[in-house]
């Protein structure tokens, strides 16, 4: 019986996916791909999933694709691999609720790709990470050239990309590619602490805030506002709101997610 590249677990509302090729770094090959793909997908429309952990088992989070699985290829066998890869990226981008990703060890090329195009980062303070695409001759993609300069500024990313030179979790955390440090060892426990918070709270505002932060930089400053006021008009008519307004007028806490009786 072949063991799962990738696992799947959950906690409460919390869906924990855990990349499972601890002896490979869990680097990415194509049985990654669609089984990651698979299971960001299924956590996005299960409704009794409202957040989403993304973490590496064994000493690293991912150090990218599988080197030993690559060789010269036509464009358009090259698009077919990559496609799946973009998958994931889009089925991160495409779920309705939070997905976090809690790293330890090194994050490296697709590695930091698939941390940054999470909504939250949680690090190990010893953690590594570089986009080290250009090693062998490739520029980068799962999301690179979208989710790391909308962290880091597009000179950091240019710079990153280009030198290929590992930053430590600090400098990482100073220049926005994580949002958050914690011991060595303990990144899994501080993420499902944020997820379960986040899991708690207003699903499908947290939806419409991925969405609006997505689009807005593709849009005119008078769009946005059209946009947002349509969500926000919708938002207005749901079960979350009725709840929120009602926890503040009877001083207690909202109960978010649980069906008006």
């Amino acid at each position: 019986m072949s063991i799962p590249s990738v696992l799947v677990e959950d906690r409460g509302a919390v869906r924990l996916v855990t990349l499972n090729r601890p002896d490979k770094r869990n680097a990415i090959d194509i049985p990654v791909r669609l089984e990651l793909a698979a299971a960001i997908e299924g956590a996005g429309e299960d409704d009794s999933v409202r957040a989403i952990v993304l973490t590496g088992a064994g000493p690293a989070f991912c150090s990218g694709g599988d080197i030993t699985s690559m060789k010269r290829m036509s464009p358009e066998r090259a698009m077919e691999r990559t496609q799946l890869a973009q998958r994931v990226i889009r089925a991160i981008w495409n779920a309705g609720k939070p997905v976090l990703a809690a790293v330890e060890g090194s994050a490296y090329g697709a590695g930091v790709a698939l941390a940054a195009a999470c909504d939250r980062v949680v690090a190990a303070d010893d953690a590594r990470f570089a986009t080290t695409f250009t090693n062998v001759g490739l520029a980068g993609d799962m999301g690179t050239f979208a989710s790391l300069p909308a962290r880091v500024g597009i000179a950091r990313a240019r710079q990153m990309l280009m030198m290929a030179t590992p930053i430590d979790a600090a400098t990482a955390l100073t220049i926005g590619l994580v949002d958050a440090l914690t011991e060595p060892g303990t990144a899994l426990t501080s993420a499902l602490a944020d997820a379960e918070r986040l899991a708690a709270g207003p699903t499908r505002a947290y939806g419409v805030i991925k969405s609006m932060l997505a689009a807005g930089a593709a849009l005119g400053p008078f769009e946005v506002l059209e946009l947002e006021a349509k969500h926000q008009s919708e938002l207005f008519d749901s079960d979350d709101f009725a709840e929120g307004i009602a926890a503040f007028r009877e001083k207690r806490k909202p109960q978010f997610g649980v069906a008006p009786t």
